[in-house]
């Protein structure tokens, strides 16, 4: 199985060279490694473009900010290859992270979409928790995870023919991630591994809406649109 790594950065120059270099040893020629950057105003493009030679590389920068959602979007309709992994910035890859979600891919045809357990650094690199999910269980529902998502981006894995259903993203969807995860729920099957396949690091510029208070109303917004643009799929997936 062939791998795309899709990779949104925005002025991540503190930890991209961590992770660049967690990922990049578990690919192998044939894959690929796809960097969209959304405007960054300080040194991540230079130290992308100059400090890494690869040629399975592809790097593309963006002239205005366009936002998270829409980044990570440039970079899936990129992706060629059978199995697509999402990658933040600032997090670092276990060495076996790749092999082990393979692994389950190909054990299992039915399998569409696998997501493995992380533990949880600061900015400095400091564990902060050994288990995301070591407190609430993973379920695979759509349902329970319109109410309260589960699918966290970087520590996912999927199909490319998943992207079909997926692309492009309604405009009012309250991230890629939770998107992906519950429509893979309607037309694919999820696998969990409780195992940290990654670190996922915390820190006051991450760029993600989970690690951020929104307010009732919002909150009501977000699930009103999921659930809106889910019939529209739904309807179509069957």
């Amino acid at each position: 199985m062939r791998i795309s790594v899709c990779m949104a950065t925005h002025n991540g120059e503190r930890f991209i060279r961590a992770q660049i270099e967690s990922i990049l040893p578990q690919l192998r020629k044939e894959d690929e490694l796809i960097i969209i950057d959304d405007a960054s105003s300080d040194r991540t493009l230079e130290i992308i473009e100059q400090e890494y030679s690869d040629p399975r590389m592809t790097i593309v920068a963006q002239r205005d900010n366009q936002g998270v959602i829409s980044t990570f979007e440039h970079a899936l309709e990129r992706a060629t290859r059978d199995i697509v992994f999402l990658a933040d910035q600032d997090d670092v890859w276990r060495p076996h992270k790749v092999a082990r979600m393979i692994e389950v891919f190909a054990a299992d045809p039915q399998i569409s979409l696998v997501l493995s357990d992380c533990s949880i650094i600061n900015a400095s690199g400091d564990l902060m928790a050994s288990s995301r999910f070591v407190h609430t269980q993973f379920r695979a529902s759509a349902v329970r995870n319109i109410i309260r998502n589960q699918y966290l981006g970087c520590s996912m894995a999927f199909r490319r023919e998943i992207l079909d259903w997926c692309l492009p993203f309604p405009k009012d969807i309250p991230m890629h991630d939770m998107w992906i995860g519950i429509i893979n729920q309607l037309v694919g099957r999820t696998e969990f591994i409780a195992e940290p396949l990654m670190s996922y690091r915390r820190h006051d510029k991450n760029a993600s809406p989970h690690q951020k208070r929104a307010s009732i109303l919002q909150i009501i917004r977000w699930r009103w649109s999921l659930i809106k643009n889910l019939a529209v799929v739904g309807m179509h997936s069957f």
